[in-house]
């Protein structure tokens, strides 16, 4: 079977398909149990690697992928033209990753629904190693590098919330850069999730469709009463944030609306920064701030623990605590024994 993969979206049932049976099957299942974003990600996904590798599902090999990886990781413009924030050429270690955690779910999927013709998930879980004298290892097929999320400096922060025009905009920047909100959560807000007497929020849609109440600063209920009292339409919708103006005025306020300022914001403040960039520098700053780890876990709505230690790196003060505190320790014995 011949087949060229399209990424087509329907919108009767909000399902996505890229023309081949046993792909799209998969992909219907994959909307039964993911949300919206997860099931676009795995069909891009899908329709990328079988771009790139021809072939029917039952026909890919272990070489297939492979190739698939070489061929994702090559240089895009030139192998002397590299990102500043990892110094890679190709597509990044993590995207490539992403897209073989998809391709694998496939052959998973197939292989538990017993299809013919596929008997071993081609995707390999890693390379396995054997020293002289030791155990067989597997090692991964990409070793994707760990680097520190970027967050604003206090005159960046400024230069921001400067150049806001509107309480609406205000009071969603607050959400993210002082309740370490994220974007969806930001949009998803409803009137019933905001708690003013406990100066909280009720996340009924987090990361994962994980619920969480959180304390946000009282600076950002009072925009947002201002935001209320003075632009929000007069409309039946339950959600905080809506459209202020043009034909949609009333509606929603959508993802692509959000973009749309921040890259007004962007343009008038001159500081290259996203939404998640903003949560990061809540979390960051409430770690400097003595905050417990455990506590800024579940502020930022983190299933692992391991997800939120990536603050202690970014929380400098903190570590130059610590490192004092450890010199002066180490300093000890030696002091005393020249007196």
């Amino acid at each position: 079977m011949q087949w060229e993969p399209c990424l087509v979206r329907s919108s009767e049932d909000a399902g996505v398909s890229i023309g081949h049976p046993d792909v799209d099957d998969y992909l219907r299942f994959v909307a039964t149990r993911a949300r919206r974003n997860t099931l676009l990600a795995t069909a891009f996904d899908l329709k990328v690697f079988f771009g790139v590798v021809a072939k029917d599902p039952n026909a890919v090999t272990r070489r297939d992928v492979l190739a698939f990886i070489e061929a994702q990781r090559a240089p895009r413009r030139g192998p002397g033209v590299v990102r500043l924030e990892d110094g890679e050429a190709g597509l990044s270690a993590r995207t490539v990753k992403r897209r073989l955690t998809s391709v694998s779910g496939l052959f998973e999927y197939l292989i538990v629904r017993g299809d013919a013709g596929i008997a071993q998930n081609p995707v390999p879980r890693g390379l396995s190693t054997r020293r002289a004298g030791t155990r067989t290892r597997t090692v991964p097929l990409l070793r994707t590098p760990r680097t520190l999320p970027r967050v604003l400096s206090p005159g960046d922060v400024d230069a921001v919330t400067a150049v806001l025009r509107t309480h609406r905009d205000t009071a969603m920047i607050e959400a993210m850069l002082l309740g370490a909100l994220r974007r969806s959560e930001v949009l998803g807000l409803t009137l019933d999730d905001i708690r003013v007497g406990e100066k909280r929020v009720f996340i009924a849609d987090g990361k994962g469709g994980h619920q969480r109440i959180v304390p946000v600063s009282e600076r950002f209920f009072q925009t947002l009463a201002r935001y209320l009292d003075e632009e929000r339409p007069d409309t039946d919708t339950n959600r905080v944030f809506l459209v202020l103006k043009g034909p949609r005025r009333g509606q929603p306020l959508s993802a692509a609306g959000l973009e749309e300022i921040i890259r007004g914001l962007r343009r008038r403040s001159d500081v290259a920064f996203t939404c998640h960039q903003l949560r990061h520098t809540c979390l960051t700053r409430l770690r400097e701030a003595g905050m417990a780890l455990e506590a800024v876990q579940a502020q930022a709505g983190h299933r692992s623990i391991e997800s939120t230690r990536i603050y202690l790196h970014l929380a400098s003060g903190w570590l130059d605590e610590e490192y004092r505190r450890a010199l002066t320790a180490l300093d000890i014995p030696t002091n005393e024994g020249t007196r």
